[in-house]
């Protein structure tokens, strides 16, 4: 019998949640997935983790060049589509998390409800997938900060990546406290732009212009890369259906709090619950709106520029002639930005910690100061943030870094499956073992048809992502590797921790349902 397998015996056994006037008692260290993190992370906190995480550059700019892809209704599709995924997605792992709120959370459903094999596996690509995009973020805001000044991006990246450690070091409470700001600081931002979008399609703008519906009447979809009829409609929702994807990848990071909640049984379910407005109310309200307001043909849409010249908003609002708004929202992506960043080193630590609660990684990296901050961890996730500077190069440095982006994209969507298949085998032990739901703290709706929904979605939207290169005239060898070697990069991990350990797919008789549940 394994070490593991060994803690699991004496793990506390106990299918009570935690009631709101009681303390909440910490199961045995290192046995179901738990840590040496404190649980400091109040009600608010999470919940606005929740509503705001994932809301970045990617509603804010990236949606420009879905938009010119796929038109407004292309575009307003490909977002309804992708938020069904991502809310199935969100439900069965919540309820994971609420029923046992560990550390890190997603690898340790994998090790525990898979095989282990695939839990070290997640924990390297969903790790490497946030780690990877710390990079990203610092460099996405000297693009942001360009807008205003020729200041060098190397002292703009410094400035964010000495902001991002200096806030992971702090106690988890004040991680939170700095989302809860920026969190605020985005939703305002966004309902200012909501405000903005009625009164520029109704013509109250300086420029008087009224746009209505035209959009929706002239160009509903638009033909992708030339390709007319509707083969270039399809493949421009397709482009924008992938592009959707890469906008919702982080959402699911308010998960990964419940193992430094002071109350996960009720926090964790408010999040999955409120993930459904948020997707109607940032994503859907936002396409539909973007089809109000710009003209999907608008050349700006793909200028690259990376910063507020490139949002489908700031172009709307220039054209309306209203001047002090483009550098406020300009400001307010770049919050967003930083924001972002420091969310993926607290999330890249995590996952670390959870190898250690797996002995998946020397113990040494689970190592915590009186405060719960897993420094260790915290510093090895941030060590990844100086690859930022790759961007400041030209040629290969700059192909590299892109690369590098591509890659932490796929590795979301691979993270997005696996989480849904390791519910479906967690439901599977449940009705094995003849353990009812009910006796759960929280449900998630219609499962496992929701868990089953999220693992095909997520896996069909992995497969097309690279869907370019197969187009007549368009295959790029670099575009091809990097759109997929996120595969085997997943795969090979698996199968040689399965070689070296000779771990044992879990059936569902055997897999364990009670060790790490607070009690």
């Amino acid at each position: 019998m394994s070490k593991y397998d060994q803690d699991i015996e004496y793990a506390a056994r106990s299918d009570d949640f935690v009631p709101d006037d009681k303390p909440i008692l910490e199961p045995q260290l290192n046995v179901g997935g738990h840590a040496a993190t404190q649980r400091r992370l109040k009600d608010f906190h999470v919940t606005m983790i929740g509503f705001c995480s994932g809301i970045g550059t990617g509603l804010f700019i990236g949606a420009g060049s879905a938009y010119a892809n796929a038109g407004p209704a292309g575009l307003l599709l490909a977002y309804i589509v992708v938020g069904s995924v991502l809310w199935c997605v969100m439900q069965s792992v919540a309820e994971l998390a609420t029923v046992i709120p560990t550390a890190g959370s997603f690898p340790h459903f994998a090790t525990r409800f898979i095989d282990p094999a695939v839990g070290f596996s997640l924990a390297i690509s969903y790790g490497y997938c946030y780690t990877i995009s710390i990079a990203a973020e610092a460099s996405a805001s000297a693009i942001l900060v360009s807008y205003w000044t020729d200041i060098t991006p190397a002292v703009v990246i410094t400035i964010s990546l000495v902001l991002i450690l200096a806030i992971n070091l702090m106690s988890v409470r004040w991680f939170g406290e700095s989302e809860v700001i920026a969190g605020t600081i985005k939703v305002a931002c966004f309902l200012g732009l909501v405000v903005a979008s009625i009164v520029i399609t109704s013509g109250g703008g300086p420029s008087g212009k009224t746009t209505g519906f035209r959009y929706w009447h002239t160009s509903p979809w638009n033909d992708y890369n030339g390709i007319t009829g509707s083969t270039g409609h399809f493949l421009g929702f397709l482009a924008a259906f992938v592009n959707a994807s890469f906008s919702f990848i982080g959402v699911e990071v308010v998960v990964i709090t419940a193992g430094e909640s002071m109350n996960p049984h009720r926090a964790i379910p408010k999040s999955a619950s409120n993930v459904t407005y948020r997707i109607a109310l940032f994503y859907i309200l936002g396409a539909l709106l973007i089809g109000l307001i710009v003209d999907p043909t608008n050349p700006d849409l793909v200028s690259g520029t990376g910063n507020a010249n490139s949002s489908p908003w700031v172009i709307a609002i220039k054209e309306a002639g209203i001047g002090a708004l483009p550098s406020i929202v300009n400001a307010c992506i770049l919050i967003s930005a930083w924001s972002a960043g420091n969310s993926y080193c607290w999330v890249g630590s995590r996952m670390i910690v959870s190898m250690t609660t797996d002995r998946q990684l020397p113990q040494f990296f689970g190592r915590t100061w009186s405060n719960g901050v897993p420094y260790v961890a915290v510093i090895t996730s941030w060590l990844f943030g100086p690859l930022a500077y790759l961007s400041l190069g030209s040629g290969g440095s700059s192909q590299a870094f892109t690369w590098l982006v591509n890659l932490s994209t796929v590795a979301g969507l691979i993270a997005w499956a696996t989480m849904c298949f390791s519910y479906i085998r967690f439901h599977a032990a449940m009705k094995a073992q003849k353990v009812s739901r009910d006796t759960l703290p929280w449900k998630s709706p219609f499962q496992p048809f929701t868990a089953w929904y999220g693992f095909i979605g997520a896996t069909i939207i992995t497969l097309v992502c690279g869907f370019p290169v197969f187009l007549k005239g368009n295959w790029s060898t670099a575009d091809f590797v990097a759109s997929y070697v996120g595969i085997p990069i997943f795969i090979v991990p698996i199968i040689g921790w399965k070689l070296v350990n000779k771990t044992k797919f879990q059936r569902a008789k055997d897999i364990d349902l009670y060790s790490g549940r607070l009690h």
